[in-house]
């Protein structure tokens, strides 16, 4: 599952990267914070496997604890595609052979329905969304399963595509879509950030799917 990090998480590790790790004593003098605080810190990373402590034995002196950051806090903090999405999608929006940007189209929904389609056909419709929640969620996307009403409703806490839907509302379409082919069944987009609503949610029900 992938961890959430928040922006103060997110510029410690990177200011730890740039030193190339570093004891606690050195931690604290170029953050200019407390011991306590840089400790504290630095075990939840290490928690979350963002940070590894690596013991150092140099010369004759004592042995002593060196702070770096992980190759999964590497990937973490290099994992800013939103400027890429943007050109990639505009660029094939801007295709002018309606043909192959439908095609192009096509191949990134079966793409994304590859990577969320783990649910199983013969479960029921709570327990399809339970599931695609749960890959959802596995991913870093912040949604929750809302069944208290008549239909079970997919709530989307922070648009995953908002800079992108902003510039071409066709990305929140092709989400319907794809969570209609994950779930085999209707799903329709009640609620919208676009719209000025606080988060985006999709109302499944065990109908018809509609015909393309």
């Amino acid at each position: 599952m992938k961890v959430a990090v928040d922006s103060s998480d997110r510029q410690f590790l990177e200011r730890l990267r740039e030193l190339g790790g570093g004891t606690i004593q050195e931690i604290c003098a170029d953050l200019g914070v407390t011991a306590t605080a840089v400790r504290q810190r630095l075990v939840r990373l290490q928690g979350t496997a963002m940070v590894a402590r690596e013991l150092v034995r140099a010369g004759r002196g004592r042995p002593h604890h060196v702070y770096r950051v992980t190759q999964a806090a590497l990937c973490e903090l290099g994992d800013n595609y939103a400027d890429l999405a943007q050109i990639l999608w505009r660029e094939m929006r801007n295709i002018e052979e309606p043909s192959i940007r439908e095609r192009l189209v096509s191949r990134i929904e079966d793409a994304l329905v590859e990577q969320f389609g783990k649910v199983s056909p013969r479960a029921s419709l709570n327990d399809r969304m339970t599931q695609l929640t749960s890959a959802l969620q596995d991913r870093g996307f912040q949604v929750e399963l809302d069944q208290s009403g008549l239909l079970p409703v997919l709530r989307e806490n922070s648009c995953p595509y908002f800079e992108l839907a902003s510039e071409d509302p066709a990305i929140c379409e092709l989400e319907q879509a794809v969570f209609r082919r994950v779930l085999g069944a209707d799903v329709k987009l009640t609620q919208c950030c676009l719209d000025g609503h606080r988060c985006c949610e999709f109302q499944a029900a065990d109908s018809p799917l509609p015909v393309s």
